[in-house]
């Protein structure tokens, strides 16, 4: 017999085949254990019942109780009322409804007690509530009690077929009361562990989260089902940990040799930050230990991640063994192969490039070199995962921007080694994630961060700007020009689209070349959909310092690397997220010279798009605009969450509940360091439920 809360939720009262399935295409409801799960996402407060007699001195929603004297109905068609009228004792009313009067009408009886809820107004000198909801005194008694009503949401097709928030509630309201004290909802801790957390029991949770007897409780309530669904992330992440780190042998990289030394002393073009010695020293006690290396590498745009990755793969040749680079792009793939095989120009290694682009033939000598070891660092993009790429002996995988990836395409890379060798996996990114979610999506991984800028670079400085200063902006552009400078204008489309009122590309760059005419300035383009030689030729120029002004979608995002460029102006700066914009605008500020980045928005903003704008201006720190990026979009968008295989967060709230996860990581981590395989008594109710929580996710979180 199957588990009560694995019923299908047809079978609930109330539900019936239509509803099931406006509920299944709705909500992801197919069961009562889902409908459990679909949790409000705010309360109202019923905790108190108001006079008539008093509503003059109260704000916003109030609730009353008293009795409904007449019903009639006033005018005709469209705009017919029903109005009811309505005394506590203390005074009288109206309740009145312009929609919904034929359902209304006939649930509206004289003489019988009605509890009312919903907000008064004034007209002409008497109080009115338009719309309120409303229910006997009697039937809202047989309710499970609460003083806080759950508010559920809800789509439009659902409330069109009167499966709203209050119908949801009813549902929920006949699901609690079979529920209650019947032993199935099932417990996932011992005792002694509850009580030592402070945790309420899951059921009395359960309830308390739809059908609250009082705020603490409420709150109480909240933190345990958070805890749940925070612990046992952080448990199923440490404990592959632990399993892969057990299982998985990396390769001993115990030698510091010839490649690392002469780097260092002869090609390095800067001395190292503090963060860079600091993060290489991490890598080289990971690489020196034995087991497989898996450590996430985050830095800011222009923090020098690559100088980290290239000494972690010279410490790979060293020790006999060939390191990969893959690459979201393939701009990026070339631009890492160009600055890697001049930095290390002086050194006798065989570097090569794969991407899409490379011709058969050369294909053909590449897969022969890197078979028999002549090759030494291999880069590339996603072609290097293609099963036909075989290493002689593969030590190192770094993945760069690796939220461009999917994790199976991770993993194709991972399994390249040989002799039952595992590669070391370095991830890097330059999009800075929040401390909450770091933990969260990638909780299996150690984390680098890489938290100093090279010496000389100064912070770049962030305008906002409205379009009626565009002529400014333009004359700001000729000056930097006119000092031997470059400057990037950034569009969000690539033609004019009929519904969004955003600059586009091609329109932009008309006007842009009629302001800066030839032969005085050059203007190049760039975008997503020119052919690769094109995109090389214009971003060639660029480089070379041929043209002075490159306008470009959102191509130029990651990695293109122009030291003298230091302006850049994005356009419809609205229309972009906030990572996106800091990306962005990392692209200038490579350089010695002080560096611009000019936000254009029109005057219309909305209130989030204000934050952004705010932001950017207000800081260069990535973290912290990780951080407000997340508040306002939160976590699901962010660094592919679903795509790493997390679940969709059903109660938690990172960018809120940051001590709840922290307390929940610290936890699992007593709990795993005191009984590593749960195999004492009292962790059997954890245990079980984690084996069954791991036995439908396919094991790919090792490689993410």
């Amino acid at each position: 017999m199957k588990p009560f809360l694995e019923t299908a939720i047809e079978f609930l009262s109330g539900v019936g085949t239509e509803r099931a399935k406006l509920l299944r295409e709705e909500f992801h409801i197919k069961t009562y254990g889902d409908l459990l799960q679909h949790f409000p996402f705010r309360y109202v407060d019923k905790t108190q019942l108001h006079q008539i007699s008093g509503i003059a001195n109260v704000e916003g929603d109030i609730q009353l109780q008293g009795k409904i004297t007449s019903v009639r109905l006033i005018g005709t068609g469209r705009a017919m009322r029903l109005v009811a009228e309505f005394t506590d004792g203390t005074g009288a009313m109206e309740l009145i409804w312009f929609k919904g009067i034929k359902w209304v009408q006939p649930n509206l009886k004289t003489g019988i007690d009605y509890v009312v809820f919903g907000k008064p107004t004034n007209f002409k000198g008497k109080y009115n509530i338009v719309h309120p909801e409303f229910e006997t005194a009697e039937s809202r008694e047989k309710k499970v009690s609460t003083a806080l009503q759950p508010v559920y949401s809800g789509t439009e097709k659902a409330k069109a077929k009167n499966l709203d928030t209050k119908a949801i509630g009813k549902l929920m309201n006949t699901l609690v009361l079979q529920l209650k004290g019947q032993g199935h909802v099932a417990e996932l801790y011992g005792s002694d562990f509850r009580e030592k957390n402070h945790l309420m029991s899951r059921e009395e949770a359960f309830i308390n989260v739809h059908f609250p007897q009082d705020s603490q409780t409420l709150q109480k309530a909240l933190f345990r089902l958070k805890f749940d669904e925070l612990f046992f992330i952080q448990l199923r992440l440490l404990k592959l940990k632990i399993l892969n780190q057990n299982k998985f042998k990396g390769a001993v990289f115990s030698e510091v040799g010839e490649m690392v030394n002469r780097f260092y002393s002869e090609c390095l073009p800067f001395e190292l930050t503090g963060a860079q010695k600091r993060v290489i020293r991490e890598i080289r006690h990971d690489l020196g230990s034995g087991k497989q290396m898996s450590r996430l590498v985050q830095g800011d745009v222009g923090s020098g991640k690559t100088i980290v990755a290239l000494m972690s793969m010279l410490l790979a040749v060293d020790n006999g063994y060939q390191a990969a680079l893959m690459a979201p792009t393939e701009i990026l793939a070339e631009q890492h192969f160009s600055n890697i095989s001049a930095l290390l120009s002086k050194l006798n290694l065989h570097i090569a490039l794969l991407t899409g682009s490379t011709k058969t033939a050369e294909r053909r000598i590449l897969h022969e070199q890197l078979r028999t070891g002549e090759i030494h660092i291999l880069i590339g993009t996603h072609a290097l995962i293609e099963e036909v790429v075989q290493f002689q002996k593969l030590g190192l995988v770094i993945v760069d921007e690796q939220h461009r990836f999917g994790v199976e395409q991770r993993a194709k890379l991972w399994l390249k080694g040989n002799d039952g060798e595992v590669p070391h996996m370095l991830i890097m990114t330059a999009t800075p994630i929040p401390r909450t979610l770091a933990m969260t999506v990638y909780g299996d991984l150690d984390t680098s961060v890489i938290d100093e800028l090279p010496p000389g670079r100064k912070p770049i400085k962030t305008l906002h700007r409205f379009d009626s200063a565009r002529q400014k902006i333009f004359d700001f552009m000729k000056q930097e020009i006119a000092l031997g400078r470059q400057i990037y204008v950034v569009y969000p489309l690539i033609d004019e689209s009929e519904t969004m009122d955003y600059k586009d590309l091609t329109d932009g760059y008309e006007s842009i070349v009629r302001e800066f005419p030839q032969p005085q300035y050059q203007v190049g383009v760039l975008n997503g959909k020119m052919k690769p030689q094109d995109k090389e030729y214009e971003m060639q120029r660029f480089k070379e310092g041929k043209t002075q002004i490159m306008v470009s979608t959102t191509v130029i995002e990651v990695g293109v690397d122009v030291p003298n460029a230091s302006m850049m102006v994005i356009e419809s700066a609205e229309r972009f997220g906030l990572s996106q914009l800091h990306q962005l605008r990392g692209r200038v500020g490579r350089g010695a010279e002080q560096s611009f980045c000019v936000l254009m928005t029109g005057y219309a903003l909305g209130q989030e798009a204000r934050t952004r704008m705010e932001t950017m201006v207000r800081t260069n720190d990535g973290f912290e605009i990780a951080e407000v990026d997340m508040r306002l979009r939160g976590p699901g968008d962010i660094q592919g969450t679903q795509q790493s295989g997390q679940p969709i967060f059903k109660i938690s709230n990172l960018s809120k509940d940051g001590q709840i996860l922290q307390a929940a990581r610290s936890t699992a981590i007593d709990l795993l360091t005191d009984d590593p395989k749960l195999e004492k008594r009292e962790n059997a109710l954890t245990k079980h439920h984690l084996v069954k929580e791991m036995k439908d996710r396919p094991n790919w979180a090792r490689v993410s």
